[in-house]
Parts: structure tokens; sequence; C-alpha cells
């Protein structure tokens, strides 16, 4: 990528100009104005109270000394900007040929190295199993399963899974609510469904009974509907039926991290800097959820040896946060575990807001808003806000067959694109080899290079991604993408007189199609080639 070299480039001058032992992490961005240049550098700013001498001045000399090094053919000009920024402008041959470099890697295109291979896990949903998936508790799925493939595409061996919380009272609630005693809790068709099936008298058994169906049946069903495939379905029942939670518990009283309170047995949580210490079990002998997660993440990490795992959570389970890091530090994986909190989803139909409240029956099925809108336009949806984001989720927008329904918009391009290679093959106009990149120095219109540098942008999203896990950057990418492509569509007549310039301006397109389906199945988005 242009901007690790950048960034190299950077570091080197910074060394043998000021000779200093230890550097600050090299930052280099894109500018959102385009006369600010293709990349800048804030190196000034951040070596100013280091080196005791103004901005400006250390980012001349940082740019005098890259100027100095063999760059032919890859910046137009380096420039200075107050307060102390470094502005670099890539010139046309540099731009030119990654249209061919694109179409050599085609799929390829972004993978990346950073993860070195190293095992990954992605836990979402786990929804507890007493009804069926809701918009409100299944945000998460497209999150998970996008941020497991953005992961996988930087180059982390990824696992994508799914905890069961079939143990507890939740399961007693569940029971209860089949049997429809004086305890019921849960209403609804499948309540009712479950009623007629079910011939367990014992509300706990009938809720284990129940439990398995709901996953078999509606769970798994829903999930796949959605374009997501869990590599593994894990049972919290599996964990106290094998004992390994009483495990997990004398691990830590023999570490001397549990004590007793008035009759309750507590984990030292504080000692690794949580604000209180948590209750691992109650007085009545009942284990906290705490203590199931706790032996879980002790599956994963000695078991299964991730070297990393994230769990996305509702924001709704905040409060556990801190309780479950302090408990994998103790088993000796601090900071190994990532925690992201997604804010609710808010589903709007006429401006109205639908409540919804799986108790009293009356919600919104993930299986019903997939039938309205499709999986596409509702995983894009749910991508399209930051974690830390309310959702309003538009119906009407998401009916929408027209350039305002941002998947319509973005879909329509690629099936556009299609169509103009399909109309190229027609006239038997011969694809050039990617070798052969001569013909594309003849793409020099501001149009054409707006859009490579959209292109080239991809492997930065990819690579921010994985590190970051800001999601809402891929739908915003593939926006910018398609209105580069329509911008370039409306100002240079693709298939001309000119034979060079037609092949030329074929390979950008074909470029195009390659990074757009790749950022779309990144998304797990369809890329329809007629529409």
């Amino acid at each position: 990528m242009i901007r690790d070299e950048l960034k190299k480039l950077i570091k080197k001058a910074v060394k043998e100009e000021f000779k200093l032992k230890k550097l600050p992490k090299i930052e280099v961005e894109r500018p959102e104005n385009k006369e600010f240049g293709d990349y800048s550098s804030n190196i000034g700013l951040q070596l100013t109270r280091v080196l005791k001498r103004k901005p400006l001045e250390i980012a001349e000399v940082i740019k005098l000394q890259v100027t100095s090094y063999k760059l032919q053919g890859l910046f137009e000009g380096i420039k200075i900007a107050k307060p102390g920024f470094i502005n670099f402008y890539l010139c046309k041959e540099y731009l030119q040929k990654q249209v061919g470099e694109i179409l050599k890697q085609g799929e390829k295109f972004g993978d990346l190295d950073i993860g070195k291979n190293k095992k990954i896990q992605v836990e979402f949903i786990s929804a507890n199993p007493t009804g069926p998936l809701t918009v409100g508790n299944a945000r998460s799925g497209p999150f998970g399963d996008v941020l497991g493939n953005v992961l996988k595409k930087a180059g982390f061996k990824v696992e994508k899974a799914y905890y069961i919380n079939d143990y507890g009272n939740q399961i007693l609630a569940l029971g209860h609510s089949v049997l429809k005693d004086k305890e019921a809790k849960y209403k609804g068709k499948y309540i009712d469904y479950l009623h007629k099936k079910i011939k367990e008298k014992d509300p706990y058994k009938a809720g284990q009974k129940a439990a398995k169906i709901i996953v078999d049946e509606m769970l798994k069903k829903t999930t796949e509907k959605m374009g997501i495939k869990f590599d593994e379905w894990f049972s919290e029942n599996t964990l106290y039926e094998s004992g390994e939670v009483d495990k997990v518990l004398n691990f830590l009283k023999k570490k001397k991290l549990i004590y007793q309170k008035e009759g309750a047995e507590f984990f030292r949580s504080k000692k690794f800097g949580d604000n209180r210490d948590r209750v691992l079990v109650k007085k009545d002998g009942t284990k906290t959820y705490l203590a199931g997660d706790i032996t879980y993440h002790k599956y994963k990490f000695k078991k299964k040896k991730f070297d990393k795992v994230i769990n996305i959570w509702g924001a709704d389970h905040a409060g556990g946060v801190q309780g479950l890091r302090t408990g994998v530090a103790a088993l000796g994986h601090k900071g190994k575990l990532d925690i992201i909190l997604l804010q609710f989803v808010t589903l709007l139909e006429k401006k109205e807001k639908v409540k919804m409240s799986k108790r009293k029956g009356i919600y919104v099925t993930m299986d019903e808003l997939l039938n309205e809108v499709g999986k596409d336009v509702t995983r894009f949806f749910f991508l399209q806000k930051s974690a830390n984001t309310h959702l309003n989720f538009d119906m009407a927008l998401a009916k929408k067959q027209s350039k305002k329904n941002p998947v319509y918009y973005i879909q329509y391009a690629h099936a556009r694109i299609s169509s103009i290679l399909r109309k190229a093959e027609a006239k038997k106009i011969k694809k050039s080899p990617s070798s052969k990149l001569s013909i594309d120095n003849l793409l020099d219109e501001p149009s054409e290079m707006d859009l490579t540098r959209q292109l080239i942008r991809f492997p930065e999203v990819v690579e921010d991604t994985a590190k970051d896990y800001q999601l809402q950057r891929l739908p915003q990418f593939a926006l910018e993408l398609v209105t580069a492509f329509h911008k370039f569509y409306e100002e240079c007549r693709v298939i001309g007189d000119d034979e060079n310039l037609t092949q030329a301006r074929l390979n950008l397109v074909q470029a195009t199609k390659i990074v757009l389906k790749n950022i779309l199945d990144l998304m797990g988005i369809s890329s329809p080639e007629k529409m």
C-alpha cells in the first residue's frame, strides 16, 4: 500500500535527519479536501515538543529529505502546510499503473498479512434461546459476521461463534411459559407451538427441550437466512454438566481470588482493575452468569488457543464487561479479550417507532424484516452506523427501488458495470492482458484519476477496519466508490472509436468491478449482474 510506503519514507527521513532513538507512531491520512493532497502527515506537529523546534521547520526538513530519495513515478509534488503538515500528491503515472495491479490481483486485491494467521474468534448474537431472533437482539448478526470477514481478509484465522445461554433462570422461565403456568413470562405463537409439542411436566426440563427446539428450528434458520454461517454453536449448559465451572472456581480459590461474604462467594476482581468485586456464587448456591462466562473463556483460550477473542454484546450488557475482562486476566490472558457494545435498534414504520417486547409477544422478528426488505438491505442498513450509535431502521427507505436507497444505488452500479463489459464482449473487443499496462497511461481525465484514487483505498479500508472495528467505514467506502464511478461514466465514453482508449477505460471499469465486488463480498451483500 502506498500509505505504508509513505510511513516508511517519513520514518527513514526522521531517523536520518534527527537521529532520534524513539520515534512517535507515524500517522498518514487521506485529507478530506483534495487541495491538501492525496495523503498528509502531521509529523511536524508530532515532533515539535521532542525537538524544541517549530513544526513548519521540522516538516520542511523532512520534506527535503524525502524529496532527495529516488521517488520517480510516485509523487507529483510534496508541499508543506500550516501548522506542520506534509502533503503528498500522487502522480498520474503511479495511479495509472494501479489499474493493472488490481486486474492482476482480482479477488485477492485487499488481502493483507497483518493478522499473520493468528487465531481470532468473533462471538456474536448469542441471544437467549427463549424465542425467535428479533430486530432488537440481532443487530450484532451482520456486525459480527462482517467483522469476521474483514479480519480474515486482513490475514487472521477466524472462527465465528454463537454462545447458547441454555442454563439458568431464563431456561426455567421459558419452561414455565411453555407449560403456561402461573409463572409464565413469554408469550407468542411460538410458545403455543412449543406447548403443544413438549409433554414434559418439569418446568426446567421443559425449558431445556424448548431451548433446543428454538435453536434448531428458529435461530439456526434465521441466521442462515441472514447470510451468516457460524463455525461453532456452544452450549453454556455443557460447562455445568461437565463440571468445568466448578474446576474454574476451584482454580480461583487456590489462587486466593475468591472469598466468602454474607454467605456468597466473591471474585477479587478489584485486584485486576475492576471497580468492585463480583459475585460468582449466590447465597442460595446458584452460580452467576460471570462464573459461566469465565469458564467459557477458559475454553476459548486454553482449549481452542485463540490469540484474540472479540465478543459483541448489546449495550444492555455493559455492566458485565469489567467482570469478564478481569476474569480473563485472572486466567492469565489479560489483553486478549475485546468487547464491543452495540447500541439499540429502532424500527421505523411510517416514521413511527415499532415497540418490541418478547415477553408480551409484541416484537418484530428478523425473519419478518428479512421477508420485507431482504438480506442485502438488512445487512447494509445494520452496518451504516457505528457500534456506539443508536440505529434507526427506516422501512420506507429500505423498500425503495431507487437511487435514494443506498443498496439499490450500489448494486445498480455493479449491474451497469457488468452491462458495459457484456457490451464490449458482444462487440468482440479483446481484453488486453493485465501485464500490458502501456495503454493505461491514456487514463488522464480528472474523473478517471478520482475513480482510481478510490480504488486504491480499498486495502487501507480493510487495514483500518481490522484494527479499529469501525465497520461503518465499509458501506461508506462503497457509496464513495460508486459515486466516483457514476461521475466517470457520465463524463467519459467507455466504448468509443479509439481502440486503445476504449481498452484502457474497459480496464478501469473491470478494476472497479473487482473492487466493488470485493467490498460487497466483505459485507455479505450480493453483486447482481443485471437489475
